[in-house]
């Protein structure tokens, strides 16, 4: 099954997509979400991760028009992630409320590409399946950086 135009992503409150809906301007896509950035004191240590507050903007018709990016810090991954974290968290928030007409629901999007210190941050559509021959056709549309892969039935269902 081909790539839809507009990839269907499902609203799922206390998960991954919390923060999706439509607001008076369009649609929106919002979330916290840490990036590894290597390990503290080298390949044994903890992760470290430098963590965003992301709010992706769309048009009625699902083409993105804008994304805000914000860091908020890099820390090892432990109870020291916990403020930058907050941090985020708080940020987004305040986005998010000053949305008019915000509400949280149902998205269908176009794929987009954004980077930020380097960081891909987008829904960009992928081949994830064999195929005959060596074809390769896209199949899938990878969320970044949350890792988050949309595929057939195209219901707006997500993997992790």
């Amino acid at each position: 099954m081909s790539v839809p135009d507009l990839i269907p992503i499902r609203h799922e409150p206390h998960y991954r997509t919390a923060s999706i809906g439509r607001w008076d301007r369009g649609q929106f896509f919002a979330h916290v979400t840490g990036v590894f950035m290597g390990r503290e004191g080298g390949d044994c240590g903890r992760p470290v991760k430098r963590w965003y507050a992301v709010l992706h903007e769309f048009d009625e018709s699902g083409r993105h028009i804008d994304s805000t990016i914000e860091a908020t810090g890099t820390v090892p991954d432990g109870p020291e992630k916990m403020p930058v974290v907050a941090a985020a968290r708080e940020l987004l928030d305040g986005w998010l409320g000053a949305l008019p007409g915000r509400k949280f629901g149902d998205i269908k999007i176009a794929p987009f590409a954004e980077h930020c210190e380097g960081v891909l941050f987008g829904l960009v559509l992928e081949c994830h399946g064999e195929y005959a021959e060596g074809e390769e056709q896209d199949d899938w549309a990878e969320f970044y950086p949350n890792r988050l892969g949309f595929s057939a039935p195209w219901d707006g269902s997500c993997d992790t």
